[in-house]
């Protein structure tokens, strides 16, 4: 499980570094990429370093089996531009990583992965 965890957050790095050639990085996450968390979060953050085209940006919080878990109501936040979102129900324990694909204001679009986990 932690390697598996570990391989995502080394291909999510890669990934974000990659990006950061586009335009629209990704800054920060909460939960924070590979962290373990006590207590399921209500929601899944995604700061990026430019404006984001509502319209055009994704989230996706997938559980271990691939099932997606999020309430389906990514949005872009309203008076922080840079910040994409979505709501979780209750996260039981367990893997949970997490895909997004977003188009900033200049026209650039980049995309990546991370994973979290939910401790018992």
């Amino acid at each position: 499980m932690r390697r598996w965890l570990g391989l995502l957050f080394a291909a999510a790095a890669c990934l974000a570094a990659t990006g950061a050639l586009a335009h629209a990085y990704l800054d920060r996450t909460v939960p924070e990429a590979g962290s373990t968390v006590h207590g399921s979060p209500a929601e899944v953050k995604l700061w990026f370093s430019h404006a984001l085209e509502p319209a055009f940006s994704t989230v996706q919080v997938l559980d271990r089996n691939g099932r997606q878990v999020d309430r389906k109501d990514k949005r872009v936040d309203a008076g922080e531009t840079k910040l994409l979102k979505a709501s979780v129900p209750a996260l039981p324990p367990g893997p949970y990583r997490v895909i997004w694909r977003v188009l900033s204001a200049d026209g650039h679009v980049t995309r990546g992965e991370f994973a979290f986990e939910v401790a018992p």
